[in-house]
């Protein structure tokens, strides 16, 4: 049984985080474990409360969960800068396999989530280990402090991210108006390869959880040993699936539909 881990913050609501792993890493049929960085207290419309795990805390799930054959791993919510350094300090690729980095660093309403201090200390210390990174637009202005206006912006993006260590990267794209009816994602391979994954835009509030679902699936895949071009391909397919059948769950604010994206992983089962 494969076996993948994610480092990330807990969510009371099950729709991101933690959660959204752990039910990625279940659709992919791979077995998950969590490092738990944070828990938030969150409804259908906003956080109310949040709490982060003390660092002594986190160094011990690490060393419990070494003796398990974990073959892939990704990061979360890392919150503050004394857990990035531990999460920098404890993670291990000979342990853990290669690292999948989802920057959570803003919000859905474009707040900035780290204070400058942290930000610097995942840029320097986590980013450099990730086999994949995967920011979405607004993340990576934040990451590189320049605005990105079209298509070439993005591919030279995704070369400085290279640059500050990232192997391979994924730059989820914005939806930029009403009338775009896709949302475009640059891929750049640690080979130079690069190409473009389009996805049809669907108006819904029913995303929770998106982006750490994909990079938990990136994971997933990784953990099976998929060649890293593939894995992104399938998360691709499995996020996009997943918010085009919205669940009811929530008065405002939900999350995606993974059993929908389950099913399109395993369309014979």
């Amino acid at each position: 049984m494969q076996q993948a881990l994610s480092i990330a913050g807990y969510d009371s609501n099950g729709s991101a985080g933690l959660a959204a792993d752990l039910h990625s890493f279940y659709a992919d049929g791979v077995y998950g474990h969590g490092v738990l960085t944070a828990v938030v207290a969150e409804n259908a419309s906003e956080i109310t409360a949040s709490q982060t795990m003390p660092t002594s805390f986190i160094a011990e799930e690490f060393k419990d969960l070494a003796e398990f054959y974990i073959t892939a791993a990704k990061t979360g919510m890392l919150a503050n800068k004394e857990i990035v350094q531990t999460v920098a300090k404890y993670y291990s690729k000979d342990t853990f396999g290669p690292l999948v980095v989802d920057p959570v660093i803003v919000t859905k309403r474009q707040d900035r989530l780290l204070s400058d201090d942290t930000f610097d200390a995942f840029c320097h210390q986590i980013i450099p280990l990730a086999s994949v990174l995967t920011p979405n637009f607004v993340e990576t202005q934040e990451l590189l402090g320049r605005q990105l206006n079209n298509q070439q912006d993005i591919k030279m993006a995704a070369q400085d991210l290279q640059k500050m260590g990232a192997q391979n990267v994924v730059i989820k794209g914005p939806h930029e108006s009403e009338q775009d009816s896709q949302i475009h994602n640059y891929v750049l391979l640690a080979s130079g390869e690069e190409f473009w994954m389009d996805n049809n835009f669907v108006k819904t509030n029913k995303l929770n959880g998106a982006g750490d679902s994909f990079s938990a699936i990136i994971t997933a895949e990784l953990a099976k040993g998929q060649p890293v071009k593939n894995a992104i391909q399938t998360a691709n397919n499995f996020v996009d699936v997943a918010i085009h059948h919205p669940l009811s769950i929530g008065k405002k604010f939900g999350p995606i539909n993974h059993w929908a994206g389950q099913r399109s992983l395993h369309p014979d089962d």
